[in-house]
């Protein structure tokens, strides 16, 4: 016996449409998976058909699968195209998204308006952004002082990279009143996040007695933690510690092994300590 369809095409259609939004925040979560589970063409064509009918979010979404390469062909044209839908609607990721663009064609001026308006929405990549840009004055006047504020708002929502510019703000004086303390401050926890260039300059610190009493295990602690992450200047302090036995016991060979990694990064000290410790 055939069965009776249960539902008209105009209620299928209204369901589908309801069920949109939901497609929509599942497939962001897919976005963010690994390359394994890639959003396919089947998934894009739905996704599509959400950012036609003025979806910001899905918009977004397609514009990253267009950037990436995911379900469809790589088209970075494509992918600006629908970050800026979406980002004329308001939408901050896209803002930021836009503003990455422009930054890329190295268009400042562009990336800066882009970056501001995700910011202003407290968007803390596109904060850390636009503080860069003003400490380097691209695409806006340059004004350490707003650096410091923008890099401040990213650093306080977490931003690891916001905190380590901050806390070299502070340890520079830049665009703020000098404070070593708080220099320190914000660079551990860069540090603690797992930022690679914080760990390196927290070990730095602690091997100098720059802002903290002179502890040189400490100082190792740091460099190893940067130096398992690829950081190729702790590698090489790492290696020099090993070689002096300064806050650990002496090891050439553990030291050549770190001198080793550095040098395959093409950093000439590495090269030259190797070079010496192998004679």
């Amino acid at each position: 016996m055939k069965l009776q369809q249960s539902t008209s095409p105009q209620r299928e259609w209204g369901i589908r449409r309801l069920l949109l939004p939901l497609f929509v925040c599942l497939l962001a979560m897919v976005a963010g998976q690994s390359r394994a589970q890639d959003v396919t063409s089947e998934d894009v064509a739905q996704l599509r058909v959400a950012a036609e009918q003025g979806d910001a979010v899905a918009q977004e979404r397609l514009g990253d699968c267009y950037r990436v390469g995911t379900g469809v062909t790589q088209d970075y044209a494509e992918a600006a195209k629908w970050y800026r839908k979406s980002a004329e609607q308001g939408y901050a990721k896209a803002q930021f998204d836009l503003g990455a663009c422009y930054a890329t064609a190295r268009d400042y001026v562009e990336a800066v308006k882009w970056f501001r308006k995700a910011a202003e929405q407290g968007h803390a990549r596109a904060q850390y952004d636009l503080g860069a840009c003003f400490a380097t004055g691209k695409g806006v006047t340059q004004d350490r002082a707003e650096a410091v504020k923008w890099y401040r708002k990213a650093a306080e929502q977490g931003h690891a990279g916001a905190q380590l510019q901050l806390g070299t703000c502070y340890e520079k004086g830049a665009g703020v009143t000098q404070d070593h303390a708080e220099a320190m401050r914000w660079i551990r926890k860069a540090a603690e996040q797992g930022h690679d260039e914080a760990q390196f300059g927290l070990g730095l610190c602690y091997y100098l007695g720059y802002g903290v009493a002179q502890d040189y295990a400490e100082a190792v602690q740091w460099f190893r933690k940067g130096a398992e992450q690829g950081h190729a200047k702790a590698q090489v302090l790492l290696g020099t510690c090993y070689v002096s036995g300064t806050g650990v016991a002496q090891d050439h060979a553990e030291a050549a092994k770190w001198y080793r990694k550095a040098a395959e990064k093409g950093l000439p000290e590495a090269k030259e300590a190797l070079k010496s410790l192998e004679k």
